[in-house]
């Protein structure tokens, strides 16, 4: 049974969870960098070099935000930011067609389900602080 000693694991936990995505899409372009290249090209993100750079920057760092709860509210509203933006350039699902259209359309939607919580995260960050 969980008391209320464990509520400040169970939420690092929680938060965890939530950046898990940036965490791994952050190292994973870290350590294969020409391959975040190759994505910021498929996106038509110019000049793709510096855009990977950035996006890794941004996954990285604001989850560690998040997760360290040093300026948390920034780290939650900069990947629900990224995350609204980065879904309307990679899930336009009103423009594909059958199993992919049902693809896509769920990823966005799931998407919309990140940016609420980044900014309930920091919503929350808010109030505590206030």
């Amino acid at each position: 049974m969980l008391g209320k000693q464990h509520l400040p694991l169970l939420r690092w936990v929680a938060l965890l969870l939530l950046c898990a995505a940036y965490l791994q899409g952050g190292l994973v372009k870290l350590f294969d960098f020409p391959g975040a290249i190759a994505e910021m090209n498929h996106f038509g993100l110019r000049p793709a070099p510096l855009m990977a750079a950035l996006v890794i920057a941004l996954e990285l760092g604001a989850a560690a935000l998040i997760l360290t709860g040093r300026l948390r509210w920034l780290g939650a509203l900069a990947l629900a930011f990224f995350t609204a933006a980065a879904t309307f350039m990679a899930n336009r699902y009103w423009e594909a067609t059958g199993h992919e259209r049902f693809m896509l359309m769920n990823a966005f939607f799931e998407h919309w389900g990140l940016v609420g919580g980044f900014l309930l995260v920091a919503w929350m960050d808010w109030r505590e602080r206030a």
